[in-house]
């Protein structure tokens, strides 16, 4: 039988442009030319969902990778230049950040290095449970530009801190620019001096270097591949300290984000007040023949119990009893989800920050730990300052919300009154009697929101005016339009006629005449600043160790995807390795190309470059006619690192019409060469090619025919022991299970697999069936309407291709 099992294939309807398996389940993220983002399982290839593309997100995926843990799949965005971090359960947008270069590339690794100062922090990590409560939920957002947050994100959210253990995502792109992001979220570094475009990226575990492969010009304006080493020495070094730090700041980037996300819902309760109020005054307003202003109307019906015409033709023929009735609890029901937001949201994720911020400033007083790294005590109290005016504007705003609520019930409990006069029907007792002070209440409230003044009306509001509380959910830099009385206010006046107090670092800033959304926005810039530093410091420490030109890139394979084409890098985590694997089709067809470094820039590494040549028979021990095949020369189309000792490659016959073979490639003997490659510094690799070392290979029966496909691109997972095998045209794709041992015994290991799938994929298929939980007696018929909805779906796209 042949090698590997193939256990799905299918025809897409868009080419695939990139795809990454997940390293710790059975899935595969495939990006194509539309711009869509697919989940597919190992198994017959079954769709799992599907993110499709936006204006809000970006249309053109240009780089994918995997959190470590499989939990979180980012992807890259060439024409909004947007990194964006997806959750794999739900398919939820979590985060985004802007990148001043599109990327071209990404890497996402797990720091293995292990110590006791780092042991003692994985333990004491989850200290701010003890002391901070956990943060609520954020209610159902119903806005069209916060779609993609969706009900109760704040988990979510929180999630995306992952495990304590350091992980790095590392982007690269055009210019030479290379980023590092700690936990995906923090960007701990800043590489400048890189040369090129990006092609691919890998960090050692260890932190010790970088392996860069760049795209440079050449003098002669040719494209030329380079392999290009840094060191990233200060970040291993002081491993604990980042790890610290990095997870500090990723706490408080996570908190921003939920403080950004709960003033968005903020927001849409109080343009949903103005909505409910001009729905039911602008007709009024516009058929009105009177002079009179609204504010004017109502104040005779306050103060004389009689209205004009028109008030009271609105009233009851537009308003009713009934709609009044129904129209107050609605805006005191929005007046009341601003208020829950402002408690319970913004005021639990300022003291939140405030922790954290605290906790950052005590690591900038120890010097000789975390000076190296950047982190500036100064910087971070000035972060400390303004998350202080944060919690101080938003406790000013519960307060006018507070008189706005009680002005509100006022007026609308008068009107009800007023309304029920008119019809003539029984008021209750309850209701009758009406104090001086409710009197002023409901003036105050016709002062506040029928203002006289249009031009007030022209920014949201057409008719009703909430400029008390809507002037602080403003994105503008005005200032407030009625800012709040402080006349008579003790403390205030106390600390004006104090001048030890009067400008004291002890105190916030309270910014009275602006916005919340203002002082939310001077709290990000200085946060960012404070983040950007170490960020500046750490880039600046690293430095390039090795740059190699390796070859110039054939004009052919211009139009072949980037993200495809080879190099590929590895990290072996055990040897403390990279390698390099690589072909020059010019030079040497039928060769491929291994390129050894070690991961401490000083270590010298024997035998760096040797190659293998594939002009051999494809042996089969299992095949009784394998003395009878003939010989074969084939040429490599792809390869990628299957583990630390294992190629997975697929070729091609020399011949244009010749068969296609998957196979995996043993690097034991091949790395054991002793003759020793000097190279030549003034000159390319492709120019010393006859130097190289060389190592012949017999395969075995670790190879298997692909018939009835130009195969072209592989991608593996050795952990989880499968290829994905992607053909010429992007659209052709076969799944394959790579070490099977007995046909039989393998698919029961391959059912009890798929059935142990823990929680995600279960999760998964009930989403895609529409219901919250699969109950064990019912997964037989769920797997049925499944497979019948693959079906489906797959003659969808052969009639598409057709």
């Amino acid at each position: 039988m042949p090698a590997f099992r193939q256990v799905g294939e299918k025809q897409l309807p868009n080419p695939v442009m990139c795809m990454a398996w997940s390293p710790k389940r059975d899935l595969i993220a495939l990006a194509n030319t539309t711009g869509e983002l697919l989940l597919h399982r190992l198994a017959s290839f079954q769709r799992v969902w599907s993110l499709p593309p936006s204006e809000f997100t970006g249309k053109e995926i240009t780089a994918l990778a995997w959190r470590p843990d499989g939990k979180i799949l980012a992807f890259s965005l060439g024409d909004t230049k947007q990194v964006v971090l997806c959750g794999v359960e739900k398919a939820e947008i979590l985060h985004m950040f802007p990148m001043q270069n599109p990327v071209t590339c990404m890497h996402w690794m797990e720091v293995m290095e292990e110590s006791s100062a780092l042991n003692s922090f994985y333990n004491s990590e989850d200290e701010s449970k003890l002391f901070l409560p956990k943060l609520p939920t954020l209610p159902k957002s119903y806005s069209t530009t916060s779609k993609i947050f969706s009900e109760e994100k704040s988990d979510e959210i929180m999630n995306l801190l992952g495990e304590v253990r350091l992980n790095v995502l590392v982007l690269g792109g055009d210019a030479g620019f290379v980023e590092l992001y700690a936990y995906g979220m923090y960007k701990i570094a800043n590489l400048t001096g890189v040369s090129g475009t990006c092609r691919s990226l890998s960090l050692s575990s260890d932190l010790k270097s970088l392996s860069v492969i760049t795209e440079v010009r050449s003098a002669d304006n040719n494209p030329e591949i380079c392999y290009i080493q840094l060191d990233t020495g200060l970040l291993s070094d002081c491993l604990p300290e980042v790890t610290r730090m990095a997870r500090k700041f990723t706490h408080i980037s996570t908190l921003l984000q939920y403080l950004h996300l709960s003033l968005t819902c903020m927001c849409e309760a109080w343009e949903d007040i103005l909505m409910q109020m001009d729905l039911r005054l602008t007709k009024f307003v516009q058929e009105k023949n009177t002079s009179t202003q609204v504010q004017d109307e109502f104040l005779e019906l306050l103060l004389w119990g009689q209205s004009s015409p028109e008030l009271q033709a609105l009233l009851m023929n537009q308003l009713t009893v009934k709609g009044l009735k129904k129209l107050g609890q609605s805006i005191e029901s929005s007046y009341s989800s601003i208020q829950k937001l402002v408690i319970s949201h913004l005021q639990s994720g300022s003291e939140a920050l405030l922790y954290h911020l605290s906790e950052v400033k005590g690591m900038s007083l120890w010097k000789q730990k975390f000076e190296p790294l950047g982190l500036d005590s100064a910087a971070i109290e000035g972060a400390i300052t303004a998350v202080g005016s944060f919690s101080l504007k938003a406790n000013e705003l519960l307060q006018v919300i507070d008189k706005s609520m009680k002005n509100f019930k006022a007026f609308f409990r008068w009107l009800y009154v007023a309304m029920l006069r008119m019809c003539e029907e029984h008021v209750p007792p309850e209701l009758n009697k009406m104090t001086q002070k409710d009197i002023a209440f409901v003036a105050d409230f016709l002062s506040e929101h029928f203002s006289e003044n249009e031009e007030l009306f022209d920014r949201k509001g057409k008719y009703f005016n909430v400029e008390r509380v809507g002037q602080y959910l403003k994105d503008e830099d005005e200032d407030l339009v009625s800012p709040p009385n402080t006349k008579g206010n003790q403390w205030l006046k106390f600390l004006q006629e104090s001048t030890h107090l009067k400008e004291s670092p002890l105190l916030f800033p309270s910014y009275p005449q602006k916005s919340l959304h203002f002082v939310k926005r001077m709290m990000e810039n200085v946060i960012e600043q404070c983040l950007q530093k170490p960020a500046e410091v750490i880039g600046k420490s690293v430095k390039q160790a090795v740059f190699l030109p390796l070859y110039t890139v054939p004009e052919s394979s211009e139009n072949t995807p980037r993200l495809f084409e080879l190099p590929s890098l590895w990290n072996d985590k055990k040897a403390k390795m990279h390698y390099v694997v690589f072909c020059m089709p010019e030079i040497s067809p039928c060769k491929l190309y291994l390129l050894r470094k070690g991961t401490d820039p000083n270590r010298h590494i024997p035998n760096s470059v040797v190659s293998i040549d594939f002009s051999h028979h494809l042996d089969n021990a299992d095949d009784d006619n394998a003395a009878a095949q003939p010989h074969y020369v084939y040429r490599c189309l792809d390869a990628r690192f299957y583990d630390d000792e294992m190629l997975t490659v697929v070729m091609q016959g020399a011949e244009e019409s010749s068969r296609h073979v998957l196979a995996q490639l043993p690097l034991a003997s091949t790395l054991s060469c002793e003759t020793e490659f000097n190279w030549e510094p003034n000159l390319r690799l492709d120019q010393q090619s006859s130097a190289i070392p060389c190592q012949g290979l017999v395969l075995g029966n670790q190879w298997r025919e692909l018939e009835n496909m130009k195969a072209q691109f592989v991608a593996v997972n050795g952990i989880r022991k499968v290829a994905c095998v992607l053909s010429a045209n992007l659209r052709h794709i076969r799944v394959f299970e790579m070490d099977v041992e007995d046909e039989d015994d393998e698919g029961n290991e391959s059912q009890n697999a798929s059935a142990d799938q823990d929680g995600l994929e279960t999760s998964m298929t009930s989403q895609g069936q529409g219901e919250e939980s699969v109950e064990a007696g019912a997964e037989e018929h769920g797997g049925d309407r499944f497979q019948k909805a693959e079906e489906q779906l797959e003659s969808e796209e052969a009639l598409e291709l057709s």
